[in-house]
């Protein structure tokens, strides 16, 4: 198990990121769009 001690961001929106990224194979920008539209605020950089 991963530990998410000190994380900038709930484990739940940390691993829907991680979904996307990896199932859709799709950028950081178009994960931090698809991350905007669900109301959490990412920078594509973090």
């Amino acid at each position: 198990m991963v530990s998410f001690k000190g994380a900038q961001f709930p484990r739940d929106v940390i691993l829907h990121a991680v979904f996307f990224y990896v199932r859709y194979a799709v950028s950081y920008r178009d994960l931090e769009e698809i991350l905007a539209e669900r109301g959490v605020r990412v920078d594509h950089a973090t």
